[in-house]
């Protein structure tokens, strides 16, 4: 494998990986991660990756960028190993180091299409029109998907936008599944008494990467009528990223500094369970979700859902899953939909109960086996193919 990310950036990419890994190595296959070198480092012992020398992304302190150079120095080590397949996580230098690599392995490629640019990207170019950021984020996509053999999408949305796109690579839905860890009850009573939350307080938690696609913007304007109705309700949003100075001025401009807690990352092992079941409800409003990882991971807490439904998150959410779903994307309509929730604490518990049983059928250890499947496919037609793809040619 190969991506842009990984630990210490927490972010859905890197969580999906580390997934994935974990459980082919259950399932008895090996894989070799190659990803960034970061400046806080982070110990990889026994987990085999490959850390590159990088550099960081202009503007975008969260970000490193590997180096080309070092990732070619890789292959007398890589041929050695006698790899099956090249798998792509990243659509940036990951991505072209990736199609080299393969090439100079005779390895096929498969890659995961993990990140919805089309919605995204005008957020980072604010400058040209968002119609032509969408037809160049389309092209793009729709370049690099061609070149490798297989691609994995996380969601049937996902997919059917690669398709709408005239992807022509063959695409299989695999979603990032949970692992049993995600299960073990987290101490919501603690991180409330961590943070000075009263015990009674109505709480909502949003969990994700601060950024403006994320529309974190939406729940705090809701968080307006919603107090008309619920006066101290609480909005606690964990994780980091380049929104959260926005988001921070945003919920000040509001009135809202008594009534959001911004507690930054928070750690997958421990914190991060505590925070969800500290939730009465966990909000969300994203609308380029390619999965919605984080919804799952709150199911898994026994956490009520209330949010729109885009994208990855069609897949999750609906009837009997313990989740609320406010079909117009309005301020009024969620915060009446969540005060409702918030009011009846009987509903709560059916609904938490509803989402951890639908969590639970999200196995991790099968989506690990459909992907061994797809690897063992793609390097069967590999093997058959009488000529290598054009984009090898060169």
């Amino acid at each position: 494998m190969i991506s842009d990310v990984h630990f210490p950036r927490i972010n859905g990419v890197s969580t999906s990986i580390q997934t994935f890994r974990r459980d082919l190595m259950r399932l008895g296959h090996e894989s070799t991660l190659i990803a960034p070198r970061y400046p806080q480092g982070i110990a990889d012992a026994g987990d085999e990756i490959l850390r590159v020398r990088s550099y960081q992304v202009p503007r975008d302190p969260e970000d490193r960028m590997m180096r080309r150079s070092d990732i070619r120095r890789l292959l007398p080590e890589l041929r050695a190993r006698n790899f099956d397949v090249v798998h792509i996580q990243t659509p940036f230098l990951a991505h072209y180091a990736g199609l080299e690599l393969a090439r100079e392995l005779g390895l096929p490629t498969v890659e995961s299409y993990h990140t919805y640019f089309e919605e995204y990207l005008h957020h980072y170019v604010p400058l040209l029109p968002r119609g032509l950021m969408r037809f160049l984020a389309r092209r793009f996509t729709c370049a690099q998907c061609n070149q490798v053999d297989h691609l994995i999408a996380p969601s049937r949305a996902m997919r059917d936008a690669l398709l709408a796109y005239q992807v022509r690579t063959p695409v299989t839905i695999i979603p990032t599944g949970l692992q049993t860890d995600r299960f073990e009850p987290g101490d919501g009573a603690a991180f409330r008494e961590r943070f000075g939350i009263d015990v009674a307080r109505p709480v909502l938690v949003h969990v994700g990467r601060i950024a403006h696609e994320k529309n974190i913007d939406f729940l705090l304007r809701m968080m307006g009528p919603l107090r008309e109705q619920i006066a101290e309700v609480l909005l606690v949003v964990a994780g980091e990223g380049p929104a959260l100075a926005h988001c921070r001025r945003l919920a000040a401009e509001l009135g809202l500094q008594n009534h959001t807690l911004f507690v930054g990352y928070l750690d997958r092992q421990r914190e991060l369970l505590d925070c969800y079941r500290a939730g009465d409800a966990f909000v969300f409003a994203s609308r380029t979700e390619t999965q919605g990882l984080v919804l799952l991971e709150a199911m898994a807490q026994g956490v009520p859902i209330i949010s729109t439904m885009h994208m990855g998150t069609i897949d999750i959410l609906g009837a009997g899953r313990g989740c609320v779903v406010v079909e117009e994307e309005e301020e009024r309509s969620f915060a009446d939909a969540t005060a409702s929730l918030l009011r009846d604490s009987a509903r709560r518990i059916q609904l938490g109960r509803a989402a951890q049983a639908y969590a639970a059928t999200w196995s991790a250890q099968e989506m690990a086996l459909r992907l061994a499947d797809l690897y063992q496919a793609t390097l069967a037609d590999h093997s058959r193919a009488p000529l290598a793809p054009a984009w090898r040619q060169s």
